[in-house]
């Protein structure tokens, strides 16, 4: 069931400084895929962590469905893979699943392996992995109890440039099929405008919206089209410090 992603004037601060974060406010509402982009300091993460609920807000409010977050709610998927090294992939991936029946819980990982190409790796250990295999085991796990949001933190940045296009284009079959509510953050322009329905423009700190705005790019992008491009000119101008913020942008 997909459930209203809003935030209103969400503001973090830590340890009585100055905040990091906010306000932000913007409801999220279907099984489409947000990138929230910006430079380094502006927020991202610590956006992602009050949507998780691993982050109380300083101010402001995070409501999932109108209530406030749980982090059974999300599914969370880090930088890095974050695998427990003594577990085998299909422990991992059914780590969520603990109180689960035993049948569906061995459904859930099946088709969680299945999904993300993964089923001859049940039994291996993470340390016989790939660095793109083991960030499919990260997504599975996240996707495996189908929660209501799936939060992306950066999953991509630590691959070779190759195994990153491979794995932007295996998030969209994994969105086809699980249809959740995703939220990925990114400093790379191609990485939001390959994905994503939604982008959302950051700069700060503290972070604050400078964008928002839905490209209409088809998916799978084609990154060599001239709206690719024009978009991604205009995501460059957003991010630099002296450009005013603009929502709701077109390409008139």
């Amino acid at each position: 069931m997909i459930r209203r992603l809003e935030l209103r004037g969400l503001t973090k601060a830590f340890g009585g400084a100055a905040p990091v974060l906010g306000p932000v406010s913007f409801d999220l509402e279907g099984e489409g895929i947000t990138a929230i982009i910006g430079r380094s300091g502006s927020g991202k993460s610590t956006l992602l962590r009050c949507l998780s609920g691993l982050e109380t807000p300083t101010r402001g409010t995070a409501l999932l469905g109108g209530k406030p977050i749980h982090p059974a709610d999300v599914g969370y998927v880090f930088q890095e893979p974050r695998l427990m090294p003594w577990l085998t992939v299909a422990r991992n991936v059914g780590f969520g699943l603990a109180g689960a029946p035993a049948a569906e819980r061995d459904a859930a990982i099946g088709e969680a392996l299945a999904t993300v190409g993964l089923s001859d790796a049940a039994s291996l250990l993470p340390k016989k992995l790939s660095g793109g295999m083991a960030q499919r085991v990260a997504l599975a796990r996240a996707l495996a109890p189908r929660p209501a949001v799936i939060l992306l933190d950066e999953p991509f940045s630590a691959l070779d440039p190759f195994t990153r296009e491979q794995m932007q284009d295996h998030l969209l079959h994994l969105h086809q099929h699980y249809g959740a509510t995703m939220v990925l953050i990114t400093h790379d322009m191609d990485e939001a405008l390959a994905l994503a329905h939604r982008v959302i423009v950051l700069r700060g700190p503290p972070g604050m919206i400078a964008g928002d705005f839905e490209p209409g790019l088809p998916h799978p992008a084609d990154r060599t089209s001239a709206p690719f491009f024009t978009w991604k000119r205009r995501l460059h101008e957003l991010l630099s410090d002296d450009e005013p913020v603009a929502k709701g942008l077109t390409l008139a």
